[in-house]
C-alpha cells in the first residue's frame, strides 16, 4: 500500500513540477534556454500593446456570430446602451463561423487546442492544430482571477500549479477547479452590469467561448524543447470596446484596479502540429 501511495505521489509530482514556479526557479541554472532575459521591467514586451489589442479585437468581433439566437437577443437588449460601433470590414465569406475554433482560424489564420503533452508526465499541453503562426503574434491568453501582491491568495494557491506571477508581482490564478473556480465566478458575477458580462467564465468549462483562453496549460520549455512562445503583460486600455469585455477571461479580485491580462506571443514561426512551450523571463541589472 505504501509503495502504491509513493508511486502515485511521484506521478503527481512529475506532472505538477512543470508548472510549480519554485521548482522551475531552482532548475534554471542548468536550464538556461528556459529564460528570456530583459534589462528593465518596462522592456519585457515583444510586441506593443496596440498590436495585442488589434489581434484580440479581430477575433472578438467574429466570436459574437458564433452564439446564435441568444446572442442576437442579448445584443438587441443592449443596443440602446451601446455606443455606435462601425462594422468591421473583415466580414466572413460564405456565412458565419460555426464555433470559436472556426472563428479563430478565419480571423487569425490558426487554431490552438488542449491535448496530452509530448513531455513525459506533463499532463495537458496546448498545440497548434491548424494553420500557421508567424512570429510576433498573440497565440493564447492566460485566464484567471487577478490579484495584487498584497491581496490574499493563500487558500487558492494550495495544490495549485496554475498561479502565474507577473514581472511586477501581480498574480493570476488560472486554476479552473475548486475554490479558484468559485472565486472567479463570484467576481465575474459581481462585476456584471445588467445584461453586460464584463468577463468570460466559459474558460472554466471544457469548451471555452474564447478559444485563446487556454494559456494556463502551456508547459514550460526545456533545453531539448526550446520555447516558441513567451508571456507578456497586457493591461486592457480604457478604449477597449465595452461590449467585447465579455470575451476577456480575466477578472480583478479588487475592482479598483485596471484589468491585467497576460498573453502568450510567438517568438518564432510555428506550424500546425507543434506544441507550445513557454519560457520565464528574468531581470538583468
Amino acid at each position: 500500500m505504501f509503495r502504491t501511495a509513493l508511486q502515485r505521489f511521484q506521478n503527481k509530482w512529475k506532472s505538477y513540477r512543470h508548472r510549480f514556479v519554485p521548482w522551475v526557479v531552482l532548475n534554471l541554472s542548468g536550464n538556461e534556454k528556459t529564460l528570456r532575459k530583459v534589462t528593465e521591467r518596462s522592456k519585457d514586451k515583444l510586441v506593443p500593446d496596440e498590436v495585442v489589442s488589434q489581434s484580440l479585437l479581430k477575433l472578438f468581433r467574429v466570436l459574437p456570430r458564433t452564439h446564435g439566437t441568444h446572442h442576437a437577443e442579448l445584443r438587441a437588449a443592449q443596443a440602446p446602451f451601446l455606443p455606435q460601433v462601425v462594422a468591421s470590414e473583415e466580414e466572413p465569406v460564405g456565412g458565419y463561423p460555426a464555433c470559436g475554433q472556426d472563428a479563430m482560424l478565419q480571423s487569425m489564420g490558426f487554431c490552438i487546442d488542449r491535448k496530452p503533452s509530448t513531455l513525459p508526465c506533463a499532463g495537458t499541453g496546448v498545440f497548434v492544430t491548424k494553420g500557421f503562426v508567424p512570429e510576433g503574434v498573440t497565440v493564447a491568453m492566460y485566464p484567471g482571477t487577478v490579484y495584487q501582491p498584497y491581496e490574499p491568495i493563500l487558500l487558492q494557491s494550495i495544490r495549485n500549479p496554475f498561479v502565474f506571477r507577473c514581472i511586477d508581482g501581480i498574480l493570476i490564478d488560472g486554476n479552473d477547479k475548486g475554490i479558484s473556480k468559485m472565486v472567479f465566478r463570484s467576481c465575474s458575477g459581481r462585476d456584471r452590469m445588467g445584461p453586460f458580462m464584463m468577463s468570460d467564465t466559459s474558460w472554466l468549462t471544457e469548451s471555452p467561448q474564447n478559444p485563446l483562453a487556454v494559456g494556463q496549460y502551456v508547459n514550460n520549455c526545456s533545453n531539448e524543447r526550446p520555447a516558441n512562445v513567451c508571456y507578456q503583460e497586457y493591461d486592457v486600455p480604457d478604449k477597449f470596446p465595452f461590449e467585447l469585455h465579455q470575451y476577456l477571461p480575466n477578472v480583478n479580485y479588487n475592482t479598483q484596479r485596471p484589468l491585467r491580462c497576460v498573453v502568450l506571443v510567438s517568438v518564432r514561426d510555428i506550424t500546425a502540429g507543434e506544441e507550445l512551450f513557454s519560457n520565464y523571463y528574468t531581470i538583468v541589472h
